[in-house]
């Protein structure tokens, strides 16, 4: 897989998952790369358990949906574990 690629889709979806997200999440735009490259790991694993296939290729459409919706999932996580924390 491309490096390259793999870092555009993690921007894309990082963004877009902090954007869709409700609340407020800090971090800058490496860890905004590195939630969306996580959370496409996280999506590929839910679109594999849910539809039995992953998505056909990096940047695209379903690619893209189920890389935000897991970096939401992993922003979720992130989360609960910062409020125990706290």
């Amino acid at each position: 897989m491309n490096i390259i690629a793999w870092l555009v889709l993690g921007l894309i979806a990082g963004a877009l998952a902090k954007l869709i997200y409700p609340g407020h999440q800090g971090g800058g735009i490496i860890a905004t790369i590195g939630l969306g490259v996580l959370g496409s790991i996280v999506g590929g694993f839910v679109g594999q358990a849910l539809l039995g296939a992953s998505a056909t290729g990096v940047l695209s459409i379903p690619g893209i949906i189920f890389a935000v919706v897991g970096a939401m999932i992993l922003i979720f996580i992130w989360g609960l574990i910062t409020r125990r924390a706290a």
